[in-house]
């Protein structure tokens, strides 16, 4: 008998977790009908322990994290993040975007170019372009829609230093205005993203698109600085030509009275 299960033992082509098993069922099968009675009843025992256990402490103690979970998600839908005002807010918004969505758009494509000769059109098509690369063609379109500086010999140094500066600050404005409404384009393409992030938005996301509209805040602030400084910029220019041609006509009224004294006192 016994020669008989050794050779079953070593007959058996099983992996060895499954020829573990293998084994200890046939063991099972061999032990006298009182043991193996006695080994059943203790893993019957031992399953009941552990089936009580789960369904007792254990179990009690998953219910609660079950219901504490559920109060939790109850507090944040309906206090924190109401779902009903979140779609609403989300409603609205589409709505807003769908009435006026398509009037912004045709508001910005309208084009209000209103110059008709050559060089003039020429100047203002490359201001008017909004785009940054275009600064580098405005001094070429601006000498030839207002003629370049005179030479020495045709104006005095300080009328040729003025209008120098003038042409000067003149294009710097342009060039201003040119990145200015880049830059406007490019907030409009924030402000279009943030409409939409924000009508498809999850609940508790607010704050987050709020520091993004923020910080384009910042940046648009920024940039209306640069134009402010700009503006300024153009103004002393302007005082600076108007005093100096208040210079010129006191310096003109002192040499006419030299030349009128030296009449009057000629013999």
């Amino acid at each position: 008998m016994k020669r008989r299960v050794l050779e079953m033992f070593r007959s058996l082509k099983f992996g060895g977790g499954k020829r573990i098993a293998a084994v200890t069922v046939i063991a099972l099968c061999l032990l006298p009908p009182t043991a193996r009675a006695a080994g059943v009843g203790g893993i019957l025992s031992l399953l009941k322990t552990i089936t009580s256990t789960l369904q007792g402490a254990i179990g009690g103690a998953l219910s609660g994290i079950q219901a504490l979970n559920s109060t939790i998600n109850n507090f944040r839908q309906q206090i924190i993040w109401p779902l009903a005002e979140i779609n609403q807010a989300k409603g609205f918004v589409n709505a807003t975007r769908l009435k006026y969505g398509n009037l912004m758009s045709q508001i910005q494509l309208v084009r209000n170019n209103s110059a008709t000769l050559a060089n003039p059109s020429q100047l203002e098509t490359v201001f008017r372009s909004g785009q940054a690369p275009s600064v580098a063609q405005i001094q070429r379109a601006y000498i030839s829609a207002y003629s370049p500086v005179p030479s020495a010999t045709d104006a005095k140094p300080v009328q040729r230093n003025m209008m120098d500066m003038d042409d000067a600050l003149a294009m710097a404005s342009l060039k201003t205005t040119v990145v200015s409404d880049q830059t406007t384009q490019g907030m409009l393409a924030l402000a279009d993203q943030l409409e939409q992030q924000s009508a498809a938005a999850a609940p508790g996301s607010g704050p987050i698109l709020a520091v993004q509209a923020q910080v384009a805040d910042l940046e648009t602030q920024a940039y209306m600085a640069k134009v402010l400084a700009a503006e300024l910029r153009q103004e002393a220019a302007k005082l600076a030509h108007q005093n100096t041609l208040l210079k010129q006509s006191a310096a003109s009224t002192r040499n006419l009275q030299n030349q009128m004294q030296q009449v009057l006192t000629h013999p």
